[in-house]
């Protein structure tokens, strides 16, 4: 029985010579392969069942469609798209990305030494493309380490876009809740406002999460780890101390707002006393992006600018998008049928990533009776997730 069962359609593709599975979970499975007529190593992920949940069609659509908009360094990129044989029969889909070496989840659970230099390195990467992300008008809304894919030599990339939504993310957004997914680590990095279902949010959402990734990996572990939405905003408070009464009266859900007011007044921890050996600058920085306020929270660029990141900084090599995408574009899917999510997926293969290898024929996506089981309490890995085989630089 071949090692590669269910990856038949990339084996008889041609261009594609798979290596081994790197990850899997409920979504699908990523497998590193070598682009035969290039030698290049890639990330391909299989998503069997693609339409079973609509939750994973609309999260995979934006996810392809948001991408195919980005050109930036930091932000993983796809580099082809298998086009189904016809739009009716097509129940799989196979991406094909970049392929890194891991990700921070892994590399933060690692023996590796990770140096003070490391980390401003790492975190300097992330608001980098967190700037060219927000100034197209998008929201990542999902940061966390396992959706920072990093390479031996520190270089990093964003990915996993399917929680993006597109708008005014500068002056926040009415009348659109952030949907929470029922996932302990998505909460771990949620701000304060998500977790009480504000219908306004902000980028400040996404920097929150950048300076909750800034504390793990100075401290190793989760800053803030809730098993529900209440309990982990009872953390948040433990170590931020209970919000200024001016604070409190902008919360929009009356139930926290209540909830809030009634607690005891808990002084704000020491941020240098939690994290010892991290510099008085990555202190600040940390401090300015875990503000209870969203007002009151540092923006990506003023992270950008901030003394901590020294001689990285350079606003010339910061760069930003083209343009600004279109909010009722991308937003139109929300409420789409399965058939009409199935024709959109359809289109944007063929009509979109055709041109990344025009010259191919459409090819049969193999039978779903070859799809391999995978146990629901797999950890799903990002695409191009593997194992840091080599060791980073540290300080």
């Amino acid at each position: 029985m071949s090692m590669f069962l269910g990856m038949e359609d990339i084996i008889n593709d041609g261009r594609y010579e798979l290596i081994r599975q790197i990850g899997g979970g409920g979504c699908g499975i990523v497998w590193s392969a070598k682009k035969k007529d290039t030698d290049t190593k890639v990330a391909i992920k299989r998503i069997p069942n693609l339409f079973r949940e609509l939750d994973t069609v609309k999260r995979t659509l934006r996810e392809i469609q948001l991408l195919r908009h980005f050109d930036h360094e930091n932000i993983v990129r796809i580099l082809d798209i298998i086009e189904p044989s016809s739009s009716e029969d097509f129940n799989e889909l196979y991406i094909v990305y970049e392929l890194m070496d891991g990700d921070l989840h892994k590399l933060i659970r690692s023996a590796q030494r990770l140096g003070n230099q490391v980390i401003q390195l790492l975190v300097y990467q992330i608001l980098r493309g967190l700037k060219y992300i927000h100034s197209a008008g998008v929201l990542h809304r999902d940061l966390k380490p396992t959706n920072i894919l990093v390479n031996r030599k520190c270089d990093l990339k964003i990915c996993d876009f399917g929680c993006g939504r597109v708008g005014d993310v500068q002056a926040g957004r009415a009348g659109l809740k952030m949907t929470l997914l029922e996932h302990v680590q998505t909460r771990w990095y949620c701000a304060p406002e998500g977790l009480m279902s504000s219908s306004q949010y902000s980028t400040a959402v996404d920097v929150w999460s950048v300076g909750c990734i800034l504390a793990e990996l100075f401290g190793r572990n989760v800053l803030f780890q809730g098993r529900t939405n209440k309990e982990q905003l009872k953390r948040i408070l433990g170590i931020l101390g209970k919000p200024a009464e001016e604070e409190i009266a902008k919360i929009q859900n009356e139930e926290y707002r209540r909830k809030i007011q009634k607690q005891p007044q808990v002084p704000k921890k020491d941020l240098q006393q939690l994290f010892k050996d991290a510099p008085s600058q990555a202190i600040d920085l940390l401090d300015k992006m875990l503000q209870f306020d969203p007002a009151k929270r540092i923006t990506v660029v003023e992270a950008l600018r901030h003394p901590y990141f020294g001689e990285l900084h350079d606003e010339n090599d910061e760069p930003v998008a083209n343009c600004k995408l279109n909010e009722a574009v991308f937003d139109s899917s929300l409420e789409l049928t399965a058939s009409s999510l199935r024709e959109l997926m359809y289109e944007e293969i063929v009509v979109h990533y055709a041109s990344l290898h025009p010259k191919q024929a459409a090819h049969p996506i193999p039978s779903t009776n070859e799809v391999p089981m995978i146990r629901s309490d797999e950890a799903e890995s990002p695409p191009g997730s593997g194992e840091l085989s080599t060791q980073l630089v540290a300080d």
